[in-house]
């Protein structure tokens, strides 16, 4: 499962991280994007609860788009859009 990613796009494979790092690490990279810029996280399973601790956290900020979604896992685009400029 590998999507060439386009420009503004980081990919995050969160499968290659330990589970107890994993929501840190996931929190971390969605903080260090900018607007416009994307990750695009892969996992072997669909991160449910994630999602919802993510809409709490950065709120409209980010946006959820699934790119693929089957037995084999998931591929997520985070977005990040309408941060204050800095």
């Amino acid at each position: 499962m590998h999507l060439d990613p386009e420009p503004n796009v980081h990919v995050f494979d969160a499968r290659g991280i330990a589970r107890r790092f994993r929501h840190s690490a996931i929190f971390g990279a969605l903080g260090a994007l900018r607007n416009g810029e994307t990750m695009r996280f892969i996992n072997d399973h669909d991160p449910i609860p994630l999602l919802g601790q993510i809409g709490q956290r950065f709120g409209e900020h980010v946006t959820v788009a699934y790119r693929q979604r089957d037995q084999a896992g998931v591929v997520i685009d985070f977005g990040v859009t309408g941060l204050p400029e800095e």
